[in-house]
């Protein structure tokens, strides 16, 4: 298996359905009450891109990438159309913190906060866009000094920021996933439409 670094068809992408999953064990005690336990530290999350094919020509597009792909063998990148930024439409190098500088320390990797005072949660960020990524220590942009690696989304620097520095980073992300099926079941519904009622995609953690 290996990961390709191509975008699945972002117009038919942005037609999808899904979002993050969790995983909850909930046991019901006999008086009532409940006990609950989170099995999984990260979320994951699962498309649908059936939802986003209009078109023949759409389905054709789909089924080359699929076959590209040889079904759920090889990865992809998927642009999550609600979110896919680190805050707004145009990043801004202090949109998330990324760590604090101790003089030694060289690579921090991006990550996501969602949440705020009760437990937010960190996602991190695997597969930065090339040349989106703006950074930022101690509040001011570097515009030099640094890297990115848009395989594993971890950011360089040449130098190690400062002790106590903060370090921030804004950037447009995709969503590492693969097909979670082998088989297309697909429609012809008129000479120029065909339907596909699901391609089901899940996000691969590492």
């Amino acid at each position: 298996m290996a990961f390709h670094h191509v975008r699945f068809p972002l117009d038919i992408a942005l037609g999808a359905r899904g979002g993050p999953e969790r995983k909850t064990d909930v046991v019901t005690l006999a008086g009532g009450g409940e006990r609950r336990n989170g099995r999984w530290a990260r979320s994951r999350r699962r498309y649908n891109a059936g939802y986003g094919v209009k078109s023949r020509a759409d389905m054709q597009a789909v089924l080359a990438f699929f076959e590209e792909r040889r079904g759920r063998l090889h990865g992809f990148l998927w642009r999550d159309g609600i979110d896919h930024s680190s805050g707004g439409p145009v990043p801004a190098p202090t949109d998330q913190a990324i760590g604090t500088g101790d003089g030694v320390r060289t690579q921090f990797p991006l990550q996501k906060r969602y949440g705020a005072a009760f437990d937010p949660y960190l996602r991190p960020i695997l597969k930065p866009v090339a040349g989106t990524v703006r950074v930022a220590v101690a509040g001011v942009e570097a515009m030099s000094g640094w890297s990115v690696d848009v395989a594993t989304g971890v950011v360089t620097f040449a130098v190690a920021p400062a002790s106590g520095a903060a370090v921030s980073a804004g950037f447009v992300f995709d969503v590492p996933v693969r097909f979670d099926i082998d088989r297309l079941d697909i429609e012809w519904t008129s000479f120029d439409a065909a339907e596909a009622p699901s391609i089901p995609l899940v996000e691969i953690l590492p």
